[in-house]
């Protein structure tokens, strides 16, 4: 029986989350978050065109970049654009908070347009992409909402709240949003990204070191559904202010 035990939370509670919109003076809809010591800047645009595979679909798109500063680690690392091409990871991470923040939009109603979603890496502590997601909707709705407001439109373009979270098995004990330390010891890891109807979105889960049972996926669902309400409560406060 394991005795993994966190010095300073519930293996059941997630790190202190803080989300400030209007992080960047030119974007209103840009807001910086932070989860514990994963800070994440997050901003969303609106353009007129879409993709040549909508073009004249009437529909709408949601795409989303995904980025490490140079210092967000303990070791500076390189700027991929130096290197002329992304690393596989970081064109994983930006294809799941785009399709995860599609689910929160009816591209229908958005009509030929664009939403790009930019997350910037700040300070990495594990969970990147879990604060990118909880960030990118904030700003979706922040860019949204501008969008309705500067041109009169009442039709209900957000139809889902989304927010994600990671949960894992850190030395045989399930618990919740690993940290950097966390997550590369982990035997299991996982990132749940959620829409506030309940229902799952992603549920990303590999065992790095051992296989996993069922009890373990219920495990990880528990922990999640009793974390979101207040990571949905967060969000809700910064879309407001």
């Amino acid at each position: 029986m394991s005795t993994y035990k966190r010095n300073n939370r519930e293996l059941n509670k997630i790190r202190s989350l803080e989300i400030t919109p209007n992080f960047q003076p030119n974007n209103q809809s840009s807001c910086l978050v932070k989860l514990g010591d994963t800070h994440v800047c997050c901003s969303a645009i609106l353009e007129d065109r879409v993709p040549g595979f909508l073009r004249n679909s009437g529909k709408g798109w949601l795409t989303a970049e995904y980025g490490m500063l140079p210092s967000s680690t303990s070791e500076r690392m390189d700027r991929e654009a130096a290197k002329g091409k992304q690393s596989g990871r970081t064109q994983e991470i930006q294809r799941l908070i785009g399709r995860s923040l599609r689910c929160a939009v009816n591209l229908d109603i958005l009509g030929e347009k664009t939403i790009k979603i930019d997350c910037d890496v700040i300070s990495a502590d594990g969970g990147t992409r879990t604060a990118s997601i909880i960030g990118g909707y904030v700003s979706l709705v922040r860019a949204v909402n501008h969008y309705k407001s500067n041109f009169n439109i009442t039709l209900g373009i957000i139809t889902n709240q989304i927010a994600a979270i990671s949960v894992g098995v850190v030395k045989g004990t399930p618990c919740i949003d690993l940290d950097y330390i966390e997550d590369s010891g982990a035997e299991v890891d996982c990132n749940v990204v959620m829409a506030n109807d309940g229902q799952f979105i992603e549920f990303q889960s590999t065992g790095e070191e051992a296989k996993f049972s069922k009890k373990t996926i219920l495990d990880f669902i528990e922990l999640v559904e009793g974390s979101m309400p207040n990571i949905f409560a967060i969000q809700n406060q910064a879309i407001e202010k």
